[in-house]
């Protein structure tokens, strides 16, 4: 029985990192906008955690599911968008602010419903994931002072249209963890936070350029497809599927 809730408790570590940032977003203290930012990072990687371990310990159920779409829309869906909006959006016309910092939770939302009932292409995620969506929208936050508010506005609206596209992202959930390396999870929790708080304007940066060049990958293979050259491509590729098919049968 304690096995079967180990995942969960990966999740209720992201969901109690995305409600601590909820209120550090509001919270009118020095760098506590950065802060909040970070704890979403760190949520990314409870995130990532937690489904490996309900594999490595054959611990998947329905329930987590569940627990895990609900944390994640309060994690990288709502914590994302009120950091934006706190950290940049404060100047903006009212009417123009709120709606665009609502859309985004609302298409994070979509996005994991669509995810829990439709079965997607193996090896492919349908639309942008929500924890890489609220990853870039959080970390473009700490740059707000760089940043114009209008690219800040559009990107927020484009993280949120990329989440409910049909634009495919490779999914790396068959990496799988081994049953033998669950002891190194706390020590690779542990020294995520520390370099997070060590490191809180270098390590922001990379993840954010990481996200992006995920994001942007994303959109780039999607946008190939639609050219003469990508579309001969994927003829090719399904004749010689085909064909294989012929040989194998």
């Amino acid at each position: 029985m304690i096995t079967k809730s180990i995942p969960n408790i990966f999740t209720i570590g992201n969901l109690s990192l995305g409600v601590i940032a909820i209120i550090l977003a509001f919270n009118n203290e020095t760098n506590s906008s950065n802060t909040a930012a970070l704890l979403v990072i760190i949520a990314m990687l409870l995130d990532g955690l937690d489904g490996r371990v309900a594999r490595a310990l054959n611990a998947q159920s329905e329930f987590g599911k569940e627990l895990d779409s609900l944390s994640d829309v309060i994690s990288f869906g709502v914590a994302p968008a009120f950091i934006m909006y706190q950290a940049a959006f404060q100047g903006v016309n009212p009417a123009i602010a709120w709606i665009v910092t609502a859309i985004f939770p609302i298409c994070g939302a979509l996005r994991l419903a669509r995810f829990n009932v439709i079965d997607g292409i193996p090896g492919y995620f349908i639309g942008l994931p929500i924890p890489a969506a609220g990853g870039v929208l959080a970390t473009l936050a700490l740059f707000h002072h760089e940043l114009h508010y209008s690219l800040l506005l559009i990107s927020t609206v484009a993280l949120s249209f990329l989440m409910v596209s049909n634009m495919k992202y490779p999914n790396f959930k068959k990496l799988g963890l081994p049953r033998k390396a669950m002891w190194a999870i706390p020590v690779v929790v542990l020294g995520a936070a520390v370099l997070a708080y060590m490191f809180q304007e270098a390590i922001p940066k990379v993840i954010l350029a990481l996200l992006l060049l995920y994001a942007l990958w994303g959109l780039k293979k999607n946008v190939d497809g639609l050219l003469p050259s990508g579309r001969r491509a994927r003829r090719k590729a399904a004749e010689e599927e085909q064909e294989q098919s012929k040989h194998s049968a």
